[in-house]
């Protein structure tokens, strides 16, 4: 092996192994709060594993030739990890769980079956498995762009600060694996190998440097203390209303804080400053009104629901926690502000029968 040889396999091989490392810590060893965290961990361990094996094929052809089809099979689940984690990063709370694993339960079906094709059909099948897994590839990688277009177009607020590198770094890498695949590059193993390493370094970098970013701006001089002018209250209020109202942020009974200060396009801080100060509410109460006022609406208009179903329905994650915020704020429960909504003349009937 020549010295330039020598230093293809390590960096290649050392961005392999690092992209391994960081795939199985997201995956394994870091307790999963945050979805999208899982499908780029999916991510990293799928291309890692392609890679690994690309490099060990091209400086060790004498492998057995079921290895690089373990590798080509990983890089099926490269496309669909990177859809999911695009949709996740938007969606957050909305992310249908549930359809995500039937998908992935599909396309390892399939996978499963082209496998047991190829396990009786090997010099026949053997010329169209990699189109077939390239193919897959590029379906989900456009299908991932064009998600990321639709939902950056709608305003939709991405709380996934790593989500635009992310995407940047799957579709050159994909585009080196398409295009070295042509032929036109003759080192195609290794040359895709060394795309890989050079963008997972890459990202570590725009990592740090956004990391550095943010502690250059808590370090920077605090405005806590200062009260929100009143040329901006008016606007921010109207616009918490228009938010509460279109958007109806309050039936998420997981809505925090710092969601909603998010949509605002303020900090946590001042949107807490704005709601103690400004409006004399807690965030709490502000939001339980909201859901208590909708909860009195549905009771007027005679809802079908069960009393504790409306509750469920407005936004509240227990039955006891509703109608102590009810009658905290109606001074009533919410039966007898049902009761009260009778007509005189159907009680009358009502208690008569």
């Amino acid at each position: 092996m020549t010295f330039g040889q020598q230093m293809l396999f390590f960096f290649s091989a050392v961005g392999a192994f690092n992209g391994l490392l960081l795939g199985i810590y997201l995956l394994f060893v870091k307790k999963i709060k945050y979805l999208p965290d899982f499908f780029l961990g999916l991510i990293l361990l799928t291309l890692s594993t392609r890679v690994g094996i690309s490099v060990g094929m091209y400086f060790y052809p004498d492998l057995p030739r079921i290895i690089p089809h373990l590798g080509m099979s990983a890089l099926f689940f490269t496309g669909p990890a990177l859809y999911y984690y695009v949709r996740s990063s938007f969606l957050r709370e909305d992310f249908d769980l549930k359809q995500c694993r039937t998908s992935f339960g599909i396309l390892t079906f399939i996978l499963g079956a082209v496998g047991l094709v190829y396990l009786f059909f090997p010099v026949t099948w053997d010329r169209y498995f990699g189109t077939f897994i390239y193919t897959v590839w590029s379906v989900f990688v456009l299908l991932s762009v064009y998600q990321y277009y639709i939902f950056s177009k709608r305003t939709i607020q991405n709380s996934n600060k790593f989500l635009l590198p992310v995407m940047i770094s799957n579709v050159i890498i994909f585009l080196a694996y398409q295009l070295i695949s042509t032929g036109w590059v003759q080192i195609y193993c290794a040359g895709g190998s060394l795309v890989f390493s050079f963008v997972l370094y890459a990202n570590f970098l725009i990592i740090f440097s956004k990391k550095s970013d943010q502690e250059s701006v808590k370090e920077a001089p605090k405005y806590t203390n200062k009260k929100i002018s009143e040329e901006l209250v008016d606007s921010f209020v109207s616009k918490l209303e228009r938010l509460m109202n279109s958007e109806e942020l309050y039936k998420n009974p997981n809505l925090k804080l710092s969601d909603l200060a998010a949509k605002m396009n303020m900090s946590a801080h001042q949107l807490s400053q704005l709601l103690n100060d400004n409006l004399g509410k807690s965030f709490s109460t502000y939001i339980n009104e909201y859901r208590i006022s909708e909860a009195c609406e549905k009771i007027e208009n005679g809802s079908f629901l069960k009393i504790e179903e409306i509750g469920y329905e407005v936004g509240f994650n227990s039955k006891s926690t509703f109608f102590s915020t009810f009658k905290k704020i109606k001074n009533t429960t919410p039966l007898l502000y049902k009761q009260s909504q009778i007509p005189s003349e159907a009680r009358l009937q009502s208690s008569e029968l």
